[in-house]
């Protein structure tokens, strides 16, 4: 018998970044980070380890890296993940 395996699914909201948990943030599509940059993606903190092409929603796919030295790298859309704004 197989096993149901949707409870280890995410839902569609959890794939998408609050833009409510960084106020004053801005998406990556607005300001592409940086390699080494910090940002906010769906799953919490995470680090830019690459920045690739452009995506369907023409932001940059960026491959992100958690602080959990368990969790494999990952790719999201520049469009999901929130960045720090410049100080000036």
């Amino acid at each position: 018998m197989m096993q149901n395996s949707k409870s280890k699914r995410m839902t569609d909201a959890e794939l998408y970044v609050d833009s409510e948990a960084r106020p004053g943030w801005r998406t990556g599509a607005d300001r592409i980070p940086k390699v080494g940059e910090e940002v906010y993606c769906a799953g919490g903190t995470g680090e830019v380890i690459r920045v690739h092409g452009k995506t369907g929603d023409g932001s940059r796919l960026l491959e992100l890296r958690l602080p959990d030295p368990k969790a494999k790298p990952f790719f999201a859309a520049a469009s999901n993940v929130l960045v720090a704004p410049l100080v000036a």
